[in-house]
């Protein structure tokens, strides 16, 4: 433990996803695993939806941005996360934490906002397919995504913020494989009521508006979906919302479980397991959900692959 001025903690060490020795190698090959198809994937989906004109439609332009924040946010803490399974002490310094803390938040959060905004395009699309052009413009689209920017820059400058106030005294075992909020909080040696308020707060804000949000605008779609006659269109219709859908009910569905339950009804083991799904799973399918499920992008790789091997 590094202590400066005899009292406080320089640098923590990341306990990491398990202890127990025969699991090191097996996760350590799984999750560099994911990491590549999760790095694969999303600069595949980065690179095809830049070069092909067709993809450059509001929709793309909102998944390109998804997938540019998965790329990014993955990558704050898998290195570290690896360096758990083939390291004794995985040391990381308290300002390399707070900076881990900050732009881990600020990826997740502006997540949060991007698939929003997604659900509110599919509901412009299928409600208001003769007014889509006109209000899903390139300016609307870009003031949209500034704010789904803003509120991750907001949020994570909340939760550092606050976390930059604390004093760590002696413990300096972090019992997560990353430097997420609440495995800091704990090991602070002065009062956390304030960290705990704002996470209450930011962390509620940051879940409860995007999915009543979501939840309107599916309800709209559902409404609208159930009046087209023909059972091919309403089919065409469900198809273009159901890899959102899946992706959504996995991101929000951990990211709740994660924060929003009490102390008393799991151990932090639990609250381990169910990050992985919103900080490794919904990264490293996304790209493959929005691929195999979307006629266009399909459509899209196969003429890249023709326009290449013409070329060679």
């Amino acid at each position: 433990m590094a202590l400066e001025n005899g009292s406080s903690v320089t640098e923590f060490i990341l306990a990491g996803l398990t202890d127990q020795p025969e699991l090191q190698l097996p996760l350590f090959v799984l999750f560099i695993g994911t990491y590549v198809i999760t790095i694969v994937g999303n600069v595949g989906l980065i690179i095809l939806i830049r070069i092909n004109s067709q993809l450059h439609t509001p929709m793309y332009y909102f998944l390109f941005n998804l997938s540019f924040i998965d790329l990014c946010y993955s990558s704050v803490f898998t290195p570290k996360m690896l360096m758990n399974f083939v390291l004794t002490e995985n040391i990381i310094s308290y300002s390399g934490c707070m900076a881990q803390l900050f732009f881990f938040c600020f990826f997740v959060i502006s997540e949060n906002y991007v698939l929003t905004i997604m659900a509110y395009d599919r509901y412009v699309a299928i409600c208001n397919p003769l007014l889509y052009n006109v209000t899903m413009s390139n300016q609307v689209c870009s003031l949209l995504l500034g704010g789904a920017y803003a509120m991750g820059f907001a949020g994570a400058m909340a939760h550092t913020g606050c976390m930059l106030r604390l004093s760590f005294c002696d413990a300096n075992i972090i019992n997560h494989y990353m430097c997420d909020i609440i495995p800091v909080l704990q090991l602070s040696c002065t009062s956390t009521y304030i960290n705990e308020l704002v996470v209450f707060i930011v962390v509620g804000i940051n879940i409860i508006v995007p999915s009543v949000t979501i939840f309107i605008s599916y309800t709209l779609i559902l409404s609208s979906i159930l009046k087209i006659s023909s059972t091919e269109g309403r089919s065409k219709a469900f198809s273009t919302c159901s890899s959102h859908i899946i992706v959504i009910t996995i991101f929000f569905g951990s990211a709740s479980f994660m924060y929003f339950k009490p102390s008393s009804l799991g151990s932090e083991d639990q609250g381990k397991v169910s990050s992985i799904f919103y900080t490794n799973m919904v990264p490293m399918v996304n790209p493959i959900i929005y691929s195999l499920r979307n006629k266009d992008v399909k459509t899209a790789l196969r003429t890249t692959f023709l326009e290449f091997e013409f070329e060679s």
